[in-house]
C-alpha cells in the first residue's frame, strides 16, 4: 500500500464513539493502523492533523450487503463508482453480492471481482460467493477464507440463483462451511398475488401494490423454513433484511456471540414506509418490499432496544432512472443507498430514536464480529484505522443540493435535509474524503477473514 499520500495522520478532540462508551481523544494513525489512543498525544512531527473540536468518531460501516453490478451492468453502478460514493456515507467496507453477470458461482469470477476491487475500490472489500442448484461441490469444497459468506436466493431472485428445491436446501444448509445468508421470501404466493393484481390492474399496478403482492406472509414463510433447517443442522445463518414485524418472533433476543442465527435490517426499512409510494412510487420499489408504518416502528424499536436484529446493512442496489420509470412489471427492484447511509441512520440518533452507540454496535462491531473479519470494526491500538468524523449539518444543506456520486445519478432521499454529514472518511489509514473533497489515490484493502 501506498502511505505517501499522508504517512501520518492525527485526529485531535474527537469523541470517540466505541464499545458503548463515548470519550474525547487524540488517535494516531501510521502505515495505516491505529498507532495510538490517549487524551493528549504529544511529540508527533509531520503529521496531517484534524481536528475533531468534539465531533463524534465512530469505526466506519462495514455493509454487509451491497450489489455493486461489477462485472456486468457498470452503467447501473461500478466497483469504483459506488465504493467512492460508499465512503462520502461513512462505509469504510463493503461486502459485495453474487447476483452480477457472470454471477459469482465459481471461483474464476470470484477472482475477476477481487481483481477489479483490488484496482479500482476506494473502500475495503470482500465477496459473498453465489449458491446455484448446480454448484454445491464447488461450496462445499470452499475454502472458508476466500468469502465473507455464502448467499442463497431462498424463493424470490431472477436466473439459475433461485434455490427452492427442498433436498438442495437441506444439503446446503448440512454442509455449508462459512456463515450462510438468505434472502427470504416465498415465490409460489408471490406468483400468486401477481397474477391477482395483473388482472385487477393490468400492467399498471400501481407502485404502491407492491407490499401486497411481496406480502408480509411471502417472507414469514420462508423465514420461518430458513430458520427452522439452520435450528437442524446447527448451521450459522444470517437472514438479510427484515421488513416485518411478524417475522422478528423468529429471532432470539440474546447477544450476537450466544446464538447461530442473526438478522439484519435495512437502512431503507427504517426509513421509508407504505405512505412513501404515493410520492417516490417505483423509485423505492425493492426486494422484500418496503412494508407498513407498523413494522418500520417495530423494526426500529427492535434493532434500538433489543438483541433480535444484529445488524444495519444498505442492500444498496442501483438501478438506471430510466428503468424506474417504467411500469410495475418492468421496474427492476433495488434502491441506491450508500452515499447516505450513515447520515440517514443519523436522522434516528438525532430524534433519539437509536442511540449512536448502538448504531456502531450493529453497522461495524457485531458485522467485525459476525463475518470473523480481523482487525477491523473497532477503534483499538493495532487495528485498520477505518474511521469516520460526523459533523452537524449546521448550513442545512439538502440532499438535492449535494453532488450525487453514485453512478445511476439519483436517490430516494432527494427530498431529505440530513443533520449530520460525513466530515471525513479514513480508510485502511488513507483519507478517502475530507471536507467535501475526495482522495482518488485512496485504495482500500481485501478484508482478511479470520476463520
Amino acid at each position: 500500500m501506498n502511505f505517501r499520500q499522508f504517512p501520518k495522520i492525527i485526529i485531535r478532540n474527537a469523541n470517540l464513539v466505541n464499545e458503548d462508551t463515548q470519550y474525547i481523544a487524540d488517535v494516531l494513525i501510521q502505515d495505516g493502523r491505529i498507532e495510538k489512543i490517549a487524551s493528549n498525544i504529544t511529540g508527533v512531527f509531520n503529521a496531517k492533523t484534524i481536528d475533531a473540536n468534539g465531533a463524534w468518531l465512530i469505526p466506519g460501516m462495514i455493509d454487509d450487503q451491497v450489489h455493486f453490478r461489477d462485472p456486468g451492468s457498470p452503467q447501473k453502478g461500478s466497483i469504483a463508482s459506488e465504493s467512492m460514493a460508499a465512503t462520502i456515507g461513512g462505509i469504510t467496507s463493503y461486502m459485495d453480492m453474487p447476483n452480477t453477470n457472470p454471477a459469482t458461482l465459481n471461483l474464476d469470477t470470484l477472482a475477476q471481482k477481487k481483481q477489479i476491487a483490488a484496482q479500482h475500490s476506494m473502500a475495503n472489500y470482500a465477496f459473498h460467493f453465489g449458491v446455484s442448484s448446480e454448484n454445491l461441490d464447488i461450496i462445499e469444497q470452499l475454502d472458508p477464507k476466500l468469502v465473507s459468506g455464502v448467499k442463497v436466493f431462498m424463493g424470490a431472485s431472477t436466473g439459475n440463483m433461485l434455490v427452492d428445491d427442498p433436498k438442495t436446501l437441506e444439503r446446503l444448509f448440512a454442509n455449508v462451511p462459512t456463515i450462510l445468508l438468505t434472502h427470504c421470501e416465498y415465490t409460489p404466493r408471490i406468483k400468486e398475488q401477481e397474477k391477482l393484481y395483473l388482472e385487477k390492474y393490468g400492467e399498471n399496478i400501481p407502485a404502491a401494490m407492491h407490499l401486497k403482492i411481496r406480502d408480509k406472509q411471502a417472507c414469514f414463510e420462508s423465514s420461518r423454513l430458513a430458520v427452522s433447517l439452520a435450528e437442524k443442522y446447527g448451521t450459522q445463518l444470517h437472514v438479510l433484511h427484515l421488513t416485518t414485524a411478524k417475522e422478528l418472533c423468529l429471532f432470539k433476543d440474546l447477544p450476537l456471540n450466544r446464538k447461530h442465527i442473526s438478522a439484519e435490517v435495512c437502512i431503507h426499512h427504517l426509513s421509508f414506509d407504505d405512505s412513501d409510494y404515493a410520492a417516490l412510487g417505483h423509485l423505492i420499489k425493492c426486494n422484500p418490499a418496503i412494508k407498513t408504518q407498523q413494522d418500520k416502528e417495530t423494526l426500529i424499536h427492535a434493532i434500538s432496544n433489543t438483541n433480535r436484529l444484529d445488524i444495519i446493512g444498505t442492500d444498496h442496489a442501483p438501478h438506471t432512472w430510466d428503468e424506474k420509470q417504467q411500469s410495475y412489471m418492468n421496474a427492476p427492484s433495488g434502491l441506491p443507498l450508500v452515499q447516505h447511509a450513515v447520515p440517514a441512520l443519523m436522522e434516528l440518533v438525532a430524534d433519539g430514536r437509536l442511540s449512536i452507540e448502538t448504531m456502531v454496535r450493529k453497522t461495524s462491531h457485531q458485522v467485525a464480529d459476525l463475518f470473523k473479519i480481523k482487525d477491523r470494526g473497532y477503534i483499538r491500538e493495532g487495528y485498520w484505522a477505518d474511521l469516520v468524523l460526523l459533523e452537524e449539518n449546521t448550513h442545512r444543506i439538502a440532499v438535492k443540493d449535494q453532488k450525487n456520486y453514485m453512478q445511476c445519478g439519483w436517490t430516494p432521499f432527494q427530498d431529505k435535509t440530513f443533520r449530520y454529514e460525513v466530515d471525513t472518511t479514513i480508510v485502511s489509514g488513507q483519507l478517502a474524503w475530507h471536507q467535501n473533497q475526495l482522495f482518488l489515490n485512496c485504495r482500500g484493502e481485501a478484508l482478511e477473514i479470520d476463520r
